[in-house]
């Protein structure tokens, strides 16, 4: 009865929406935004956060789970030098147009300082975009007038005039005038609902957004506020009552002449990497076989030339070659310049890396897991880190700003979302609530308190609990949690692109001078296949620099590097045992320090050991003391299984490393690589994103399938 229903409603796409990424306007995330829409049957949604497209990657991947066409814009506040400001709707229709959005999009923000914009109406004539003017409910009709033909002369035929009906004050003398001027210009008319919450009952955390953001009370805000709830995806019933149906058919019509989606966008990685006379997959291969025969003088081991194999394999396979000739080039740079530097996490499990200098750790020695690194099934780019010298990293920022320009490189995004204590204070003070007050809520408060420790932090605070301003600030925060505050810049990670990067993703400045940062974080950029390079710094490298041409020095020697440092030196290894590490990179940590003496590392592969075994995964998973008593004798090292065995021998049973958890799923269940690396990644994230328990009937029936 409902789907017939629907089916005799008239369409509907919304063409103005914003979500929480116009920071401090909208109150509901893009994914919800995304997912009441097609819940209400809407043809369309225009996710349009104000110059910004920062929540466009999480609108886009919950819009293909729902199957929701997805409309790419953006609002943007005009500001002529002769008139009043404002605001028009920008839609991308095709890739050409998407990409001169994301140019005035990144035009408006590199004008101003971080966090704000800066457009004059010329700045926002591009092709390949629609534009809808959005008039303020105060404008003149002399201005309004000014505006339509401003419109009409640089969008012909692919402009329209938004009408909005909220049940406000004057909004039927308003619309009559609207549609007459619009009528005048040749310009027609199409219905848009100015959305900034998915739901009504968002209307009490948009008022606290509006207090946050003129930092005022609720109280003192007035008429500032929203004067109703109105701004919400509303249902098309509601919609067909309200707006005349030639309104409505025009939002479908306007959202049919938008084709583009993210899935178009194709990463080019840049040329310069690659010499002339060479593809990047040839240069790739030679250097690795070059880096090899350097690595091992003496011959390349056969293990190792088979791994080598099967990863350049892959990565042609995946297309990633350039990706690891532009590490290999930054490496390169430094190694010129006599930077100390190191690749490091699931980087180390790559023989290529290792072949290439990126990484020091020899996959001779048979633990390496490549798929741990990069995998077919994961189709995500892999994630090389490298850490330099921290006083001389930015030599390597400003080599790369230097090869690339500011128009084709920019650091990663990060989004700073409100954690607990920043949400308790700031929804605290736009209620009105006594500073001492939320100063003593939120000191005492701890990242794990739910809803119910929330509120007795309240009462020991002194408020009562069956107040409406504790059951308010209680439910408030709640909902406040984890929305975005503000863009800020990853610490090193940089998106490098052969044409403009600015046709990708918009960017903007960053606090410092001289950056440039895009709007889309490593997950956002994950998503849509553009790979960051990381340039991380690590002041241990510093100190280990310094300390190597002290030693140079002393022994009078030309050079001493980390490859003259041996591994089995038995006084080191003493002074381990001891504990004495103050100062000792990785364990000098009171945690480290008390479990050297019990461990008692003789070899290089205890000090892995040490180092992983005190984290938090052993020690909830309950690892640590099995391991000890194997090490000391005092219980019998058993395996389930030959195919175990091989995987656990060398940890005496005992799993400890995501390597080795990789190893089991696919020794013991049956899993492929791609298939055992999801599940690490799950186990990983559990406590954040959870889906682990999608492996559990296939790892169980895997494990019984083989004894």
């Amino acid at each position: 009865m409902a789907l017939a229903f629907n089916a005799i409603l008239p369409g509907y796409a919304e063409l103005h929406c914003l979500s929480n990424f116009t920071f401090l306007r909208g109150a509901s995330s893009p994914e919800s935004l995304v997912a009441q829409a097609a819940a209400l049957g809407y043809h369309a949604l225009a996710l349009t956060d104000e110059c910004s497209l920062a929540g466009i990657v999480r609108a886009h991947l919950e819009a293909k789970k729902t199957d929701l066409k997805l409309l790419i814009g953006t609002e943007l506040r005009l500001t002529p030098s002769d008139q009043p400001a404002y605001k028009i709707i920008l839609l991308a229709q095709h890739r050409e147009g998407y990409g001169n959005l994301c140019e005035v999009i990144t035009r408006g923000r590199m004008q101003a300082v971080k966090g704000q914009y800066f457009l004059r109406p010329h700045e926002a004539v591009v092709e390949g975009c629609l534009a809808i003017l959005i008039p303020d409910p105060e404008a003149q009709a002399v201005d309004l007038s000014q505006q339509l033909l401003w419109l009409a002369e640089h969008f012909s035929n692919r402009c329209w005039a938004g009408m909005s009906l909220l049940h406000r004050a004057q909004d039927t003398l308003r619309g009559q005038m609207i549609q007459a001027l619009a009528l005048e210009h040749g310009i027609p008319c199409v219905a848009v609902g100015q959305v900034e919450m998915h739901k009504r009952s968002r209307k009490a955390l948009h008022d606290v957004l509006t207090a946050i953001r003129l930092h005022k009370t609720v109280a003192q805000c007035g008429y500032e506020l929203a004067s109703n709830a109105e701004q919400h995806l509303r249902t098309r019933l509601r919609l067909s009552n309200l707006y005349q149906p030639e309104l409505l058919l025009q939002t479908i019509c306007i959202a049919e002449r938008c084709d583009f989606s993210l899935d178009e966008l194709r990463y080019e990685y840049p040329e310069e990497v690659v010499p002339k006379g060479y593809s990047a997959s040839q240069y790739l291969h030679e250097q690795t076989w070059l880096g090899a025969a350097k690595r091992y003088p003496e011959g390349i081991p056969e293990n190792v030339s088979t791994q080598l194999k099967h990863e350049l394999a892959l990565i042609a396979e995946l297309g990633y070659e350039a990706y690891f000739l532009t590490v290999y080039d930054l490496v390169q740079f430094a190694v010129s310049r006599n930077i100390l530097c190191q690749g490091r996490g699931s980087a180390a499990n790559s023989a290529v890396c290792y072949c290439l200098g990126i990484t020091a750790v020899n996959p001779a020695n048979g633990n390496a897991l490549f798929e741990r690194f990069m995998s077919r099934e994961r189709n995500e780019p892999p994630d090389i880190d490298v850490d330099f010298e921290h006083q001389r990293r930015e030599e390597v920022i400003q080599y790369l700003y230097q090869k690339y320009g500011r128009q084709r490189a920019a650091l990663t995004g990060v989004v700073t979302s409100y954690r607990p204590r920043s949400v308790l204070r700031d929804t605290g003070r736009a209620l009105g609530i006594d500073a001492q007050i939320i100063d003593r809520v939120a000191k005492s408060h701890r990242w794990w308190d739910g809803k119910q420790h929330l509120i007795n932090r309240l009462l020991e605070a002194g408020l009562e609990a069956e107040a409406a301003v504790t059951q308010q600030w209680a439910e408030l925060a709640q909902a406040l949690m984890g929305f975005p505050r503000h863009l800020s810049q990853h610490p090193g990670g940089f998106v490098l692109a052969r044409g403009l990067l600015s046709r990708l993703v918009p960017i903007e400045n960053a606090a410092m001078a001289e950056r440039s940062v895009v709007q889309w974080d490593k997950d956002d950029l994950d998503a849509v296949g553009l790979l960051k390079v990381d340039v991380l710094a690590l002041g241990m490298l510093t100190v280990i620099r310094r300390s190597l041409e002290w030693v140079a020095w002393r022994r009078k020697l030309p050079h001493f590097n980390l490859q003259d440092i041996t591994d089995d030196d038995a006084p080191t290894y003493d002074m381990i045992c001891a504990a004495d590490t103050v100062g000792v990179f990785q364990i000098e940590s009171r945690a480290q320090m008390s479990m050297l003496p019990r461990l008692r590392p003789r070899q290089f592969y205890d000090l892995v050991i040490e180092v992983a075994i005190v984290r938090p995964g052993p020690i909830q998973g309950g690892m640590v003391h099995p391991y000890l008593r194997r090490r000391q004798g005092l219980e019998a090292i058993t395996y389930p299984s030959r195919a175990v065995r091989a995987v656990l021998e060398r940890t005496l049973g005992v799993p400890i490393f995501q390597e080795q958890v990789m190893k089991i799923a696919m020794a013991a269940a049956g899993f492929t690589a791609g298939q055992a690396d999801e599940l690490r990644r799950s186990m990983a994230a559990w406590r954040r994103k959870g889906g682990i328990d999608q492996f559990r009937s296939k790892l169980v029936e895997g494990l019984l399938h083989n004894g």
